[in-house]
């Protein structure tokens, strides 16, 4: 793979949408029954399983069932909790009453529940794939030996190992014509994809700089307190618990919550970067025993040396800030600020983000595109698209990744390094039990293994 390659993402516009959903629900019967298995003339609903009931997933399935272009069921659901997995059902049941049909021999709790969920499913139906990211590769190695297609939230990796595993099964989804979706929902904003096409006809000029910035308090389970005497849970599914506290499960903080700022300015910048420098701290730790670091502060270099800059920091009581920008020789533009959406996208006429220098901002209001990703994946269900995000949302993450380990190892790490590294965090992953070994343990005081920047520098910990 060429880290420079531009990104083509598939990007339909919401009028575009509308305009072909119409006519392809009246012959989707006929459509379905020669180019998509599963679906018959009988019946053109599409079942979804989820696999993975946290927040995200229970969104991710609402964002499903919200889609208006023919009629979907979720049917089965898993987990490794069964207390998670009841309030994830109770939640979606509530507001989606008539599109769940989940009774509690389709419930399924345990490391094996994936498959038993998907077995639930016909060809051509839905997993979506939610748990912890260190999982995603098993998942979606049995999804495509059951030709289903999926929707996989981000990051889809979190090392070198796994991506290189991750972009072989996107081709092998590929060659079964399976359509696959990555929750990286800023590359469905119509407000991003129009900002972006003004910076392709050359409004902004040559983009030379770009920043991020991911700055606020303690976030998700990232910051964990040793586990006490009374916590009868097994190690294994207590660092599961706190998936943000532990690479192998997340690739941590940095991966699962700064890889949408990466990914918007580099899709932007229409290119990845080919090396990564960074530093990065511990600080006022109290008792957290996790494997993250307070503060990373990353330069990202481009084929043509631009940079992308990336801000982050988890410490209460410091300046917050939330925001995209790129700088261009012409101009400037903001791509997000406070939060993912709506994005208010506009661009100066010089390098001051002041009201009267805007040139241009996006008008009105943009469509949310966690519900237009889920459109798009429908749409190309229905109506046969061709449609496979993974080998954009592996290079998103493995440059994600790129940009932590510089930070954890203190060395410059380029494309081809991280791409090919051996230090795969959870080797045995696709063989867990509910009594496996958790695969990092704490030491005699309780404190697990923790990046240590000049001292420990082939391998992140």
């Amino acid at each position: 793979m060429n880290p420079t390659e531009p990104n083509t993402p598939f990007l339909t516009t919401r009028r575009e949408f509308l305009k072909t959903s119409t006519k392809a629900v009246a012959g989707a019967a006929l459509v379905s029954a020669i180019s998509r298995p599963g679906y018959t003339a009988e019946s053109n609903t599409i079942q979804i399983a989820l696999i993975g009931c946290g927040g995200r997933g229970t969104g991710a399935a609402a964002d499903a069932l919200s889609d208006k272009s023919g009629p979907i069921k979720l049917v089965a659901m898993a987990d490794v909790f069964a207390d998670r997995l009841k309030g994830s059902y109770a939640e979606i049941k509530k507001n989606f009453k008539d599109q769940v049909d989940v009774p509690e021999d389709r419930q399924f709790v345990g490391f094996d529940a994936y498959k038993k969920a998907m077995d639930c499913l016909k060809p051509g139906d839905i997993a979506i794939f939610a748990t912890p990211p260190g999982f995603r590769w098993v998942h979606f190695t049995y999804a495509i030996e059951k030709g289903l297609n999926v929707f996989m939230e981000k990051p889809v990796t979190v090392d070198g190992p796994t991506t290189r595993k991750m972009l072989k099964l996107a081709e092998d989804a590929k060659a079964k014509n399976l359509k696959v979706g990555v929750g990286l929902m800023c590359r469905h904003s119509t407000a991003r994809a129009e900002l972006l096409q003004r910076i392709k006809d050359g409004q902004m000029g040559d983009i030379l700089l770009l920043r991020a910035y991911r700055m606020h308090g303690p976030v998700g389970s990232a910051f964990t307190s040793p586990k006490t005497e009374n916590d009868k849970m097994s190690e294994l599914l207590w660092q599961i618990q706190h998936f943000h506290s532990f690479l192998w499960a997340s690739g941590g903080c940095y991966s699962d919550f700064y890889i949408h700022h990466i990914d918007e300015c580099c899709w932007m910048k229409d290119a990845w970067p080919i090396k990564a420098q960074a530093i990065a701290g511990r600080h006022y730790r109290g008792d957290c025993i996790d494997q993250n670091m307070d503060n990373y502060s990353v330069e990202y270099t481009f084929a043509d040396g631009a940079k992308l800059f990336l801000e982050g920091r988890t410490m209460t009581g410091c300046h917050e800030e939330f925001a995209s920008l790129a700088h261009g020789s012409k101009g400037s533009a903001i791509i997000s600020n406070n939060g993912h959406y709506p994005a208010p996208c506009r661009i100066f006429k010089g390098q001051n983000f002041v009201d009267q220098d805007v040139v241009w901002k996006f008008p009105g209001n943009e469509p949310n595109p966690y519900r237009t990703e889920w459109n798009h994946l429908i749409d190309a269900i229905r109506n046969d698209k061709p449609y496979n995000e993974v080998v954009r949302g592996a290079t998103a993450s493995l440059v994600t990744s790129m940009g932590r380990m510089a930070a954890h190892t203190g060395e410059i790490i380029t494309y081809d390094q991280i791409l090919n590294s051996t230090h795969e965090f959870a080797p045995a992953i696709q063989d867990f039990t509910m009594t496996s070994a958790a695969p990092v343990l704490a030491d005699a005081k309780g404190l697990y293994p923790i990046p240590q920047p000049g001292k420990v520098t082939d391998r992140e910990y």
